[in-house]
């Protein structure tokens, strides 16, 4: 089942950020602050390999995102899914992408040696909203 975001799509176009809820291996949640989008079908968000939400989201695909409007901060967007892929191909020209959006600036500044980024393509199984 897919589900959309509907009158608050919006709030994934601004630079808002977002914050991505994963299962650990003790079934614990992770919850950790991303930069965001949505490419009209998937909630999309950028990280390296290695990290606690990737190898969470390896093992586990149950993700819940929320935003909040930071126009409004009575007004946000909850999805709830499940990873639909994770993949390197592309993610370096996404990750600046993204800090274009978030810092105006053409290149990621946060780049470590031999980190490999990955793109992380999160398919909607329920959307709450508020305001």
């Amino acid at each position: 089942m897919s589900a959309t975001l509907g009158a608050h799509r919006d709030i994934l176009d601004k630079k808002a950020f977002a914050h991505v809820a994963t299962v650990g291996a003790d079934g614990r949640p992770q919850v950790t602050p991303v930069w965001v989008e949505y490419d009209g079908l998937h909630v999309v968000f950028n990280t390296a390999e290695g990290r606690v939400k990737t190898r969470n989201l390896q093992r586990d695909a149950r993700v819940a995102i929320a935003v909040q409007d930071p126009d409004n901060p009575y007004r946000y967007v909850q999805v709830r899914g499940r990873v639909a892929e994770i993949t390197p191909q592309g993610a370096d020209a996404h990750i600046d992408k993204m800090a274009k959006k978030y810092l105006g600036q053409d290149r990621y500044p946060g780049r470590k040696p031999g980190e490999v980024r990955v793109i992380v393509k999160v398919e909607p199984d329920r959307v709450q909203t508020m305001g």
